[in-house]
């Protein structure tokens, strides 16, 4: 089963992600309903996901930085190379996030952790990453009572809503080259504001957000450990589908299986994060969402899989 944000047709839901379309929507249109889930898709990684009494912000990478050549030839925005400082848009990210409780940090990669330092400053929200993420935040200078280091494992009870922390892997870049030992430690040096390769990877995770309504399992790669997902069955996965999966076994069946087809799959990750909201994102449509969707359309037909706009909030009420 396919769908959208909205009710609407599949062929305008393709049409408005292939726009991607950066409708800024005023907080006074979208009123949290009670017993409702709100989850707006940011782009790469990124989700805001409200339930009326918590923000929970996960991997939030709102800037959508030019750099290492991979934008768009009509952006002449400056085009960053790896061993240079790329500012956050801030003005940008203010429209968009005015409040958090939490962020989540799947792992310290530019294209998840390059817009928190601003944000965990600007909204107090505790932060949930590994070591390496948490030492890049320090260096930021965000307070140690907002940041919380861990590894995997953890199952932690706030006021508002729980979370499990996976252990993860990143994705399998370079042709399944892509393999980094590197982190960040309580003995590193690091001096603020830092080049786009020094956020390194530094492990990667995966989370299970408890809300009052629905329980959501997020992916910050197209990547996991089989192992580690036995016994939870989310009934929202956002589900890793850019193109690296491609080169992993079987991965949208065993993913599927293992987190025992969960009712709802959003696609995360499938997007050219190099582009600013509104430039086109044909490619990533065709080469990531448009496979997974015929995949899962024969795997699993009873599952329901919305197809997410950048910055359209998809509201899901009680199971």
């Amino acid at each position: 089963m396919i769908s959208s944000p909205r009710p609407f047709s599949f062929a305008y839901a393709l049409f408005s992600l292939l726009l991607a379309c950066a409708v800024l929507l005023p907080a006074q249109l979208f009123a949290q309903q009670e017993d409702s889930l709100s989850l707006t898709y940011l782009g790469a990684a990124g989700w805001k996901i409200m339930d009326g009494s918590v923000v929970v912000l996960i991997d939030p990478y709102i800037s959508r930085v030019k750099y290492g050549g991979g934008g768009h030839p009509d952006d002449d925005r400056p085009d960053y190379a790896r061993d240079e400082i790329a500012p956050s848009d801030t003005a940008l990210i203010d429209t968009l996030v005015d409040k958090a409780d939490f962020i989540l940090v799947h792992h310290g990669h530019f294209d998840h952790l390059g817009d928190v330092p601003y944000i965990a400053r600007k909204t107090g929200a505790k932060v949930i990453g590994t070591e390496t993420t948490i030492m890049i935040l320090r260096a930021y200078g965000i307070p140690d009572e907002q940041l919380y280091a861990v590894g995997g494992g953890e199952d932690y009870q706030f006021d508002s809503f729980s979370i499990r922390v996976l252990p993860s892997i990143h994705s399998a870049l370079n042709e399944k080259h892509y393999f980094d030992t590197r982190r960040y430690d309580r003995f590193t040096e690091l001096n603020a504001p830092l080049r786009i390769e020094q956020f390194i990877e530094g492990g990667s995770l995966m989370f299970l957000a408890r809300f009052a309504t629905h329980e959501v399992l997020t992916m910050g790669s197209m990547n996991f450990v089989e192992r580690e997902l036995e016994g939870i069955h989310p009934d929202i996965l956002l589900a890793g589908v850019n193109g690296s999966r491609l080169g992993l076994f079987d991965y949208d069946a065993r993913l599927i299986r293992v987190t025992g087809n969960p009712p709802i799959v959003i696609p995360t990750h499938w997007d050219n994060f190099r582009l600013p909201y509104g430039y086109s994102q044909e490619g990533g449509v065709e080469r990531n969402l448009v496979p997974f969707v015929d995949t899962l359309a024969e795997i699993a037909p009873e599952t329901r899989v919305i197809l997410p706009v950048h910055l359209e909030p998809i509201v899901l009420h009680r199971p």
